[in-house]
C-alpha cells in the first residue's frame, strides 16, 4: 500500500485497535491503516491516545500540528532510528567552522535564489528577475551569515515585487506575518508552514539532526536544518501552488476570513490549499541524474541526502534548481 500525507482539518481523537489507526470524534469514525501513513498534519484539536502514540512512534510517522489559525505549533517527532554519532559530529563541526557554515548558508541561499528566477523567467518578469539575480552576484562576498542573509532578503524583495503582476484578483503589496495583512500573506504563511513540516518529515528519514542548521541559527524548541533545506523550495512548491490557486480562480475571498488585524484562511480555504500543496507534492518530474520520475516530495529527501554526504566529506553540496 502506497503511503500518504494526512491531512485532518476536524477536532478529535486518534486511537489505535490492533494494526489500525482510527481517528473520531462525534461525527465520524475513519480507519487509517497504519501502513497507509506518511505523515499526518493535525489543523483541528487532535488528541492522541497512549496506544496510538506507540505506535506512530514505531512506525517512525511525524505528526504536525497546527492552531486554529493555520500557524505551526509543534511536531510529534518520534525516536530517530537512522541516527548516527558520526553524522553529529559532523554536523556540530561544520556548524562551528566559519568556512564551513558560510559555505553551506551561501549554497542554500544560492538554491533559493536560482529558483525565485526560475519562477520569475516562467511569468517573464524580466525586470524582478534581473534583480533577484544581481543580488546572487553579490552573494560570494558576503564574509558572514547575517551578511548572507541579508543578500537573500535583498533578492526575495525583489521576486516579490513582482507578485502584484504575476496574481489576478488579488493584491499582495509587500510580505507581511503574525498576523498576515491579506489574502496572499495568509497563504504563504500557511503554505511555509506546511513545507517546514514537510521538510522535516523528510530529514527524519535521514542521518541528518534537524536542530543543527546553517543558514538559521539553531535555537531551542525548533528544527532549523528543515528551515534550511525548506528555502529551496519554497519558490517551487509553496508559490507555484498559490499562483495556481488564485489564477485559476480556485481560491476566492470566500475562502478567507478576517480576524483581528489581519487576514487568515477559512477552512473552506484551508482544505483547497491543501488539496493543492499535496498535488504540488505528489507532481513528479523526470530526475536528470537518476533517469526516473521522482515526486517534489521526494526532491526534498534527496536534498537531505545530498547534504548527507557533504558533511561526510563524500560529494560536494550543490543546491537543487529547477530545470524546467
Amino acid at each position: 500500500m502506497k503511503k500518504k500525507n494526512y491531512y485532518i482539518l476536524s477536532d478529535g481523537k486518534l486511537r489505535r485497535h490492533e494494526n489500525t489507526i482510527y481517528f473520531e470524534n462525534s461525527e465520524e469514525k475513519r480507519a487509517i491503516p497504519i501502513n497507509s501513513i506518511y505523515a499526518i498534519y493535525a489543523l483541528g484539536s487532535l488528541t492522541l491516545t497512549s496506544p496510538a502514540i506507540s505506535t506512530l512512534a514505531r512506525e517512525g510517522i511525524c505528526v504536525h500540528f497546527f492552531n486554529r489559525s493555520g500557524f505551526y505549533v509543534g511536531s510529534f517527532y518520534p525516536r530517530e532510528s537512522l541516527i548516527s554519532g558520526d553524522m553529529v559530529v559532523r554536523q556540530v563541526e561544520h556548524y562551528l567552522d566559519r568556512e564551513k557554515r558560510l559555505f553551506l548558508a551561501k549554497a542554500f541561499v544560492e538554491g533559493s535564489i536560482l529558483n525565485m528566477s526560475k519562477v520569475l523567467a516562467y511569468y517573464k518578469e524580466v525586470e524582478a528577475k534581473r534583480a533577484v539575480e544581481e543580488a546572487l552576484q553579490i552573494l560570494p562576498t558576503a564574509e558572514s551569515v547575517e551578511e548572507v542573509m541579508g543578500v537573500e532578503a535583498t533578492a526575495r524583495n525583489a521576486y516579490y515585487s513582482a507578485f502584484d503582476s504575476i496574481l489576478k484578483n488579488f493584491k499582495f503589496e509587500k510580505r507581511s506575518r503574525r498576523p498576515p495583512k491579506n489574502e496572499i500573506n495568509a497563504m504563504i504563511s500557511f503554505g511555509n508552514a506546511l513545507l517546514y513540516s514537510t521538510t522535516l518529515s523528510e530529514l527524519y528519514h535521514t542521518q541528518l539532526h534537524p536542530a543543527i542548521s546553517y543558514l538559521h541559527e539553531p535555537f531551542e524548541r525548533r528544527f532549523s536544518l528543515a528551515l534550511d533545506v525548506a528555502e529551496i523550495f519554497k519558490p517551487m512548491i509553496v508559490d507555484r501552488t498559490i499562483f495556481g490557486l488564485v489564477n485559476k480562480g480556485i481560491m476566492g475571498r470566500e475562502n478567507f476570513r478576517q480576524e483581528l488585524d489581519g487576514v487568515l484562511l477559512s477552512e473552506s480555504g484551508k482544505e483547497k490549499f491543501l488539496k493543492a500543496y499535496n498535488e504540488k507534492l505528489n507532481t513528479t518530474i523526470k530526475h536528470r541524474k537518476l533517469n526516473r520520475n521522482v515526486s517534489y516530495q521526494r526532491l526534498i529527501r534527496l536534498e537531505c541526502y545530498k547534504l548527507a554526504k557533504h558533511l561526510l566529506g563524500v560529494e560536494k553540496y550543490s543546491p537543487f534548481v529547477m530545470w524546467w
